[in-house]
């Protein structure tokens, strides 16, 4: 659910003092090499070589659109004219790939020779000088066939999360809890990456939820949560009041996804949320989250956009914890020390109250919120889904604006062990490389909050060209540094 399909118009380019049959006979060819190991309906082959024409242009602009493609690649076959091939990609609205073709042979480099390799620095030159937005150049972006159709690939999730983007809306209640400076979130960058956003109060939603009351589908919605839980509904007597809760959530999506087709959810939690509906919203939260509509906890805006990113790219439910607590030493030596390659300080745990989905649990079991009900009535604080978090590879990650309006980012690539959590909460036994270090010179130099989303799956990469195609500048986007490699603000003397 809630996120879109890619479909790539691939368009070959030729310079006019290069045989077109150069680049349209190594088009087919990328064709063919990308239909042999991927799905053919991710591409679309435009029968239209530019050749150093704005005209050819436009008709291969047209065509692409007529063909329903929301993503573009211009294949320059040979040199490529790059006047029109960067009109394409500045009239083309959506995201874009920008690759060459490598010579295919050293028996044929007079009249088969492409200059690709050259012609990628013209392109890359006129895209900077006219300021187009939304375009990706791989890390090495020349090759055969077979390399090209690698690329187009990987460029997938990163075109996906682009579109998915730019025609979000992310729907808010609050405000945010006191004393929770953590979440807050200017809207200026949302606008700036094409997001749209609607706050809403905590009392429509507490107006919306009571004007449910003995909805007709509840019964049908605490069946399936009865199923889901399994032997872990330690709480049925709440799932009533939980299924009404996620009923009011999707009906206010569709309400109010106005000309968006994509929604991510951010809602309050506490502290009065418990005292008036009458129970904790974590695994309501989960349920949706699992569904690809993330919803984040304590109004944290920027926490859910980024749920939401991680959950195209990595195609796989994600999840957003606090960086909470650091593992104890004697737990370290029992079960981590001498088993798995990872010092003391590059371990932590992540946990929240149980927004995680029961999908990426251990086993799931209904609670109630233990540091709520300490002072609080335990019985208002039901709702929570907790358990030990599956072990595996993770990345760690966050899109955030500052408050004076900065957009930076910080992707983090390391694992869950399989180490028992001893403790409550969907919680998990965290190791990132040099996570100590990237603590102290990212998270805490960074100003960053201490909400982090989790993909499950290193997905570092995809991460990063994503952040960097919707216009976060690199040198804002932080990650973990790798020993020897030290951050501008460590002291070099330890």
């Amino acid at each position: 659910m809630n996120k879109p399909v890619i479909k790539v118009g691939i368009v070959a380019v030729s310079r006019d003092c290069f045989p077109e049959s150069l680049s349209v006979n190594r088009r087919k060819a990328l064709i063919d090499a990308y239909t042999k190991k991927y799905d053919a309906a991710e591409i679309y082959e435009c029968p239209i070589c530019i050749v150093e024409s704005e005209i050819h242009m436009v008709q291969a602009l047209e065509d692409i659109k007529a063909a329903g493609c929301n993503a573009l690649c211009i294949y320059l076959g040979n040199f490529g004219p790059e006047i029109s091939e960067t009109l394409l990609a500045k009239h083309f609205d959506g995201p874009k790939i920008v690759i060459a073709a490598a010579e295919e042979s050293q028996n044929d480099l007079i009249q088969g020779r492409g200059d690709a390799y050259c012609g990628m620095l013209n392109a890359s030159y006129n895209l900077q000088l006219r300021n187009v937005k939304g375009y990706y150049i791989p890390e090495y972006p020349v090759g055969d066939a077979e390399d090209c159709a690698d690329m187009i690939h990987d460029f997938l999730p990163i075109a996906k999360a682009y579109v998915a983007v730019h025609d979000l809306k992310i729907i808010s209640f609050g405000p945010r809890p006191m004393n929770f400076l953590a979440c807050n979130a200017p809207i200026k960058q949302l606008y700036n990456l094409g997001v749209e956003i609607e706050e809403n109060s905590e009392l429509d939603l507490f107006e919306s939820f009571n004007n449910h009351a003995n909805d007709p589908r509840i019964p049908e919605v605490v069946a399936d949560m009865e199923k889901e839980l399994g032997e872990g509904n330690m709480k049925p007597g709440i799932l009533p009041k939980l299924a009404q809760y996620e009923i009011t959530l999707l009906d206010w999506i569709e309400a109010h996804k106005g000309y968006r087709k994509y929604v991510a959810l951010t809602t309050k939690c506490w502290p009065a949320f418990q005292t008036q509906f009458g129970f904790v919203p974590c695994y309501v939260n989960s349920r949706l989250t699992g569904r690809g509509i993330p919803v984040s906890c304590e109004v944290d805006i920027y926490g859910t956009l980024s749920e939401f990113i991680g959950g195209i790219v990595s195609d796989d439910i994600v999840t957003l914890l606090d960086i909470n607590n650091s593992v104890p030493k004697d737990m370290f030596k029992a079960s981590i020390e001498g088993k798995y390659d990872y010092k003391y300080t590059d371990t932590f745990m992540g946990f929240h109250c149980g927004n995680t989905c029961s999908k990426k649990l251990t086993a799931g079991t209904m609670k109630y919120q233990l540091i709520m009900a300490r002072a609080l009535p335990e019985e208002v604080t039901q709702g929570t889904l907790e358990g030990d978090i599956v072990p595996g590879e993770i990345t760690f990650y966050r899109l955030q604006s500052t408050a004076d309006n900065v957009l930076r980012a910080y992707i983090a690539e390391g694992e869950i062990l399989p180490v028992p959590t001893c403790s409550f909460g969907g919680i998990g036994v965290f190791a990132i490389p040099e996570m100590g270090r990237f603590y102290r010179h990212v998270l805490i130099q960074g100003g960053y909050p201490h909400h982090g989303a989790v993909a499950f799956g290193h997905h570092g990469k995809a991460l990063f060209e994503t952040f960097k195609i919707l216009g976060v500048p690199v040198d804002e986007i932080g990650y973990n540094q790798p020993a020897g490699v030290r951050y501008p603000t460590e002291n070099p003397w330890g």
